[in-house]
């Protein structure tokens, strides 16, 4: 396992202190299981990190969007990164508060904009100056004044799968680099828009350090021109995508990585400044697996099948980044021969699979668990064959809460209606 509140006691997966099998014989499968004590050690990670430091965390909240996640982050401290008007509201639930909360995303509405303006969010993230403009007559209707810094575009390769690469000029996120300095003149024009700081976010998954710091050292040359140009910079936003250990990667650990951005800022002499960091994958992902039971083995002429009950849509990831999670039984068979399987689900595509080529020493009815499914996991699952959602349980120590109950397919339907006659 990637995490150790997650380890075989007696040859059983445990939770903490629970038995993975004890849950998905209470709760059922599929099942997000979380563990509290995982989230809060790598949240300190950072937090320690950043002590003494001008640094401030915000969670990146489409990582993990579960209230009770958001509470464990809120109780510690935590500040907010959010990309909706629907992740402001899950942050407020869950006890975090606007005023740290930062709102990037490259499509804000104006009602979100709005919103958010209401509530009092600390600062916008922006994209383009279409964006800047509808922000500052969104303000000027409320007769306020908006915080803002520019999502820069660094053209800094992170060396990741291209669907979650987003600094490069091919990307539709951010302010290209060439663009940047004249749009920050634009903002200051505005008579709505306070500019205080600059963005950049390069990709997720990234398990190297060179990339930040290229995109660092572009922000900062930039930070320098800027207020060349009369504005003052009072933060400096790194974005998150720090990566975690799936398979073999070997990411940096949170400290070194945290400690690396602060001393290359302040040996470039804008130490002053404040940093955010914005983390998501990398405070969740180990911190969840998903519990599946296998409904059939599958031989086949090419390819052995473990049939579970998990589908893409539960876990989209292997579909959609053909993304590796290991997958383990959870209760080992001793001296059962392994074989090797594609682990598949029920939904009716051919792209429905967890994992490809599998040796596992598994029968029908055993419990499996997909590994590493803290992050862009339960977030990005979906209804799709009219399928219900799975439970979310968050195991501290010896207790487990049901964090999310499992849907039932007349919810997903109770809002549809048939033509009259």
């Amino acid at each position: 396992m990637n995490d150790s509140a997650f380890q075989l006691v007696d040859g059983v997966l445990h939770a903490e202190d629970v038995s993975a099998a004890s849950l998905a014989d209470q709760f059922g499968t599929p099942l997000y299981v979380y563990s509290r004590d995982a989230l809060t050690r790598a949240y300190r990670a950072y937090a320690d990190a950043c002590a003494g430091c001008n640094g401030k965390i915000h969670v990146a909240v489409k990582a993990n969007s579960n209230l009770a996640v958001l509470n464990v982050f809120a109780r510690m401290g935590a500040g907010f990164d959010i990309v909706s008007a629907g992740e402001l509201a899950r942050v407020i639930a869950a006890g975090g508060k606007p005023q740290d909360t930062v709102f990037s995303g490259v499509g804000k509405s104006a009602a979100e904009m709005r919103e958010a303006l209401e509530l009092g969010v600390k600062c916008f993230n922006v994209e383009s100056i279409p964006e800047l403009h509808v922000l500052n007559d969104v303000a000027k209707s409320l007769g306020k004044r908006v915080p803002v810094s520019l999502r820069v575009n660094p053209d800094v390769d992170p060396k990741t799968h291209p669907y979650i690469s987003t600094g490069l000029k091919a990307n539709k996120f951010g302010v290209a680099f060439s663009d940047a300095r004249a749009t920050y003149r634009a903002a200051h024009a505005m008579d709505h828009l306070d500019v205080v700081g600059i963005d950049c976010h390069i990709g997720s998954q990234i398990t190297e350090i060179s990339p930040y710091l290229d995109a660092l050292d572009k922000v900062l040359d930039l930070v320098e021109q800027i207020e060349v140009d009369g504005m003052s910079i009072s933060h400096v936003d790194v974005g998150g995508g720090l990566g975690i250990t799936y398979d073999d990667e070997t990411p940096p650990d949170i400290g070194e990585f945290v400690k690396t951005l602060l001393d290359r800022i302040d040996a470039r002499g804008h130490g002053r400044r404040e940093v955010y960091f914005e983390p998501g994958r990398s405070l969740v992902g180990n911190a969840g697996v998903l519990l599946t039971r296998v409904e059939y083995l599958k031989p086949g002429e090419e390819k052995n099948f473990a049939i579970v009950d998990a589908g893409m849509n539960d876990l989209a990831r292997p579909a959609m980044y053909q993304a590796f999670h290991r997958i383990v039984p959870v209760v080992q068979r001793d001296g059962a021969t392994a074989q090797t399987y594609d682990v598949v689900g029920p939904v009716c595509e051919s792209g429905d699979w967890l994992g490809r080529d599998r040796a596992l020493a598994v029968e029908a009815g055993d419990l499996l668990a997909i590994c590493s499914a803290g992050a862009y996991s339960f977030a990005t699952s979906s209804n799709y064959n009219t399928r219900p959602r799975a439970a979310e349980i968050m195991v501290d120590g010896n207790r487990a809460h049901v964090v999310r109950k499992r849907e039932v397919v007349k919810e997903l339907f109770a809002g549809e209606s048939v033509l009259p006659n």
